[in-house]
């Protein structure tokens, strides 16, 4: 028979078949990793990118950066070059890969440079990454170079030892998906020569480099770290290579360890051990504790030594697992050749023990030896036991319980096999009674188990000799074959009995993981049709109930971020709120079973949902002291991730309700404007016409031709008003189009002093333009606006007499345009909320006004590009409101005009 290592499983054949249908219809992506700038990527990425040429293959050029090195110029001559994409970014044109060019141009392979790059606003996607996503997605191969300290995972590593954080970073999931990850390395010596002959920088550049970045310390840390992070991307090459391959043996690639963690009081001193041989060797490591048969018969304080070992090993920062099985050896054996680790460390037997002297009774190591001569086995000095060897007791230990029912359950079948039998004696050969004897041996090893079945099998014999074998009933026989029939019917009905028993248990695992798939299953979908926490409460509560025999109690944050005691509260439930708001800040399990306060009667779980994490699940055992097994607390940790899950996505269910009634809500708001806004202009025009004519007529008496003027004045300021709703519904439903044009700034600013002219008949105004202030481009229209709101509102807040200024200055490259009063200023803390819609700055009746005219100024600047804020004078009282213009590009004038 073949070794059952030897052949694939056929879920993960399938799944391979698969996982190559879809990279077959992907490009594939080959990175050009180093260490720092300056060690040879470009240059390896076009040399391979030359020599697939010459072999016929379609090349083009997407993005390469030479920074002035000639010998990555030269490389580059004869390649096709794809035409870069020009975007205009704070005044400059900026040379951009351009995706959609590469997209329809389609060549076999595409090099694009420098994968970390961020690319300018305007362009589809923010990372170049992202880019080179898209061209693999298209089918379309792509070669790219990234240093180690582009890396997500260890850009914070190299900030620490460099002093410089890198703020260009690219996944570890994309760089571990590469279909090939070239290492270019380059000494550090041979680096910093290359730096000094100016092959990497300019010379000036070059100084300040090597008193920076490049020190040779920090040199030899990056290479380590590029070396260290290349050589585990080969490692999980190798692995799924060898799962791929269904190769049982070991491959010595790499040093790495397992510790095979037994019920003994030494179970700790070995993870110990493996821990600090880990730490001395440099190499990973697991425990592993298979979970034999003999585990459910163990006394609790056993099984609970088990739990600690295993979660000390986590701590210490081994990988942790717990596999089911019916032999210790064989189990550790296809753990370590499934995660490839070649050296296996036990505990070495007590020499106390007279069992291990039985001529049946191997050693785990033994086995190991036999088993796997591919495998290193080391034992350790300890105070306790290997992996399967009997524990000793640390302290008194309570009989096992006998299950009398269950041998009195065998001893009968075989009587009842043996009364049955009697009558038809004559009739059957005696090689069929024993058949019959073997089917109560098989009846008692599936319903009672192990031990109930090895009764029998005694019995067994014993009957059939008694009852069935000349003489009868008598143990005597008369023929010394008999001898061998009692020997191989007893050795048959033993194997059947451990056989039928280990079958059974491995049923029993079965159906408990079984169980709780199922009942997993069904929590999430329950979990995944709650709307409210309410019902992810009762769900929790009902699961933990079933798979734990506990009670459950979800806390999730109230106001200020903080957990606080439910409404209903139990007065039974011993819930710590401290220990609970400790595990939620710290991310961490806290209370019964933990290392943290264990002697709590509750457990805490943080829920650590994708985004943050939610809140905390109190579970409280039903029985004291409760020790889980490892598949409980997988259970346990997997049901408050569910939980945690369906936490988040309540919440961001209700910030969509809440965003949808409020886009609703506007909406409404601004139809309803626009339609007010709409029926009263017609009636204002008219009142406004009608004291003209009255006014114009002169047939008025003196004081009530003043009061026609004031009727004017305030259908006029109404009209104002009304004009800004419809702007403000305008603005908001995205109906304005922008009409930009190259103009000077000082058009517009006497344009809105005219219309405002009534305005500021009581105030003093000064203009400050410099004369060298550049054309603008933007709506004349709105930016009249823009100024008319600033000024009436600066007209509207400050007494009569007051100075109003407004100025422009050009900065970088952008022009700030302000408007200024000597009056009382802003409220303090409320500069950035005067822009929301329907707020002032103060809560006079006395002045008219709805609210609307900095909301409108903020939403015609953004809609320029542009920004806006209001603050206090530092020069003196009064508040001043500042708003920046894009400097741009003007066009040049014709040379006529010149």
């Amino acid at each position: 028979m073949s070794d059952p290592l030897q052949r694939p499983d056929p879920d993960a054949l399938l799944a391979r078949l698969e996982a190559e249908e879809i990279q077959a219809r992907r490009g594939r992506l080959k990175i050009f990793f180093g260490a720092s700038p300056g060690v040879g990527k470009t240059y390896a990425m076009l040399a391979a990118a030359r020599t697939l040429q010459s072999q016929g293959v379609d090349v083009a050029v997407g993005v390469v950066e030479t920074h002035g090195r000639r010998e990555t110029a030269e490389l580059v001559q004869g390649l096709e070059l794809l035409p870069s994409r020009q975007v205009e970014h704070r005044g400059r044109r900026l040379q951009e890969f351009d995706l959609d060019g590469a997209l329809q141009r389609a060549p076999d392979l595409v090099l694009v440079d420098e994968l970390a790059h961020s690319n300018a606003p305007g362009c589809r996607h923010p990372k170049r990454w992202q880019d080179v996503e898209e061209l693999l997605a298209a089918g379309i191969d792509v070669f790219t170079t990234v240093n180690v300290q582009h890396l997500e995972s260890l850009n914070d590593v190299v900030g620490r030892i460099t002093g410089a954080r890198v703020w260009e970073t690219v996944p570890d999931r994309l760089f571990d998906a590469a279909d090939e990850v070239v290492l270019v390395d380059l000494p550090p010596e041979e680096l910093l020569t290359r730096l000094k002959a100016g092959k990497v920088y300019v010379p000036q550049q070059a100084e300040r480099a090597m008193a920076n970045f490049f020190r040779k310390g920090n040199l030899l840390a990056l290479r380590e770290l590029a070396l260290r992070r290349t050589a585990d991307r080969v490692d999980d090459d190798v692995r799924a290579y060898r799962r791929d391959q269904s190769v049982s043996t070991v491959w010595p690639t790499r040093e790495s360890l397992l510790v095979c963690i037994g019920p003994g009081p030494g179970s700790e001193r070995l993870v110990r051990s493996a821990a600090r041989l880990a730490t001395q060797l440099e190499v990973p490591w697991h425990a592993l504790y298979v979970e034999t048969p003999r585990y459910q018969r163990l006394p609790e304080g056993e099984r609970g030594r088990v739990l600690k070992s295993l979660r000390l090993a986590q701590e210490l920062g081994a990988e942790t697992a717990n596999r089911p099985g019916q032999d210790a050896a064989a189990a550790a054996i296809q753990y370590a050749r499934e995660h490839n680790l070649g050296k296996v460390l036990l505990g070495r037997e007590l020499p106390g023990d007279w069992r291990r002297w039985l001529p049946w009774r191997t050693s785990l190591a033994r086995r190991l030896a036999r088993q796997a001569p591919d495998l290193d086995v080391m034992q350790v000095a300890s105070d306790g036991v290997d992996g399967e060897a009997p524990p000793l007791p640390d302290g008194p230990a309570r009989p096992a319980a006998v299950d009398v029912r269950g041998y009195g359950l065998a001893a009968a079948a075989v009587a009842a096999v043996t009364l049955v039998a009697t009558p038809l004696h004559g009739a059957l050969d005696l090689a069929n009674i024993v058949m019959l004897f073997l089917l109560a041996v098989l009846f008692a090893a599936v319903k009672l188990g192990r031990n109930p079945a090895i009764l029998g099998a005694f019995l067994s014999v014993a009957a059939f000799d008694f009852f069935f074998v000349s003489p009868r009933l008598s143990f005597a026989v008369s023929d010394v074959q008999y001898l061998l029939t009692f020997s191989v019917m007893l050795a048959v009905a033993l194997i059947t009995a451990q056989l039928t028993a280990g079958l059974r248990f491995q049923v029993d695992v079965a159906q408990s993981r079984e169980r709780r798939s199922d009942a997993l299953y069904e929590m999430a979908r329950e979990l995944s049709a709650a709307l409210t926490v309410e019902q992810i409460d009762d769900i929790t509560r009902r699961f933990v109930q079933q798979g734990f025999q506990a009670r459950a109690l979800l806390l999730v944050p109230g106001q200020q971020e903080r957990l606080s005691l439910p409404e209903g509260l139990p007065a039974d439930l011993p819930l710590d709120l401290g220990i609970a708001q400790w595990a939620a800040d710290h991310g961490e399990a806290a209370g019964l079973s933990t290392d943290t306060l264990p002697s709590a009667p509750m457990r805490y779980l943080p829920l650590k949902a994708p985004m943050r994490t939610r809140g905390v699940l109190a579970v409280l055992p039903r029985e004291q002291p409760w020790l889980p097994s490892p598949e409980q607390e997988r259970l346990l940790e997997t049901c408050a991730t569910l939980v945690a899950i369906a936490v988040e996505r309540v919440h961001y269910i209700e910030v969509a309700q809440e965003a949808l009634v409020q886009m609703e809500s506007e909406r409404l708001r601004n139809g309803l404007l626009a339609a007010l806004s709409h029926d009263l202009r017609t009636p204002l025009t008219a009142l406004v016409g009608l004291a003209d004519s009255l006014s114009l007529g002169g047939a008025l008496p003196p004081a009530q031709a003043e009061l026609a003027q004031a009727i004017r004045g305030e259908a006029m300021r109404t009209s104002a008003l009304v004009h800004n709703l419809l702007d403000m519904a305008r603005l908001q439903s995205g109906q304005v189009t922008l009409k930009k044009e190259w103009q000077p700034l000082e058009e517009v600013v006497g344009a809105a002093l005219q219309a405002r002219a009534s305005v500021l008949a009581q105030h003093r105004v000064r203009v400050d333009l410099p004369a060298d202030l550049p054309l603008l481009e933007f709506d004349a229209v709105l930016m009249e606006r823009v100024f008319c709101n600033l000024i009436e509102n600066a007209a509207k807040y400050t007494p009569p007499g007051s100075l109003i200024e407004i100025g422009a200055r050009r900065e970088a490259e952008r022009v700030l345009v302000s408007v200024s009063d000597n009056g009382p200023g802003l409220p303090p803390g409320k500069e950035a909320g005067l822009f929301e819609k329907f707020t002032r700055g103060q809560d006079e009746s006395a002045i008219p006004g709805v609210g609307l005219g900095l909301a409108i100024v903020r939403a015609i600047v953004d809609a320029h590009k542009g920004k806006v804020w209001a603050e206090n004078r530092s020069d003196g009282p009064g508040a001043r409101f500042v708003f920046t213009l894009p400097l741009g590009q003007p066009p040049a004038l014709p040379t006529e005009l010149l």
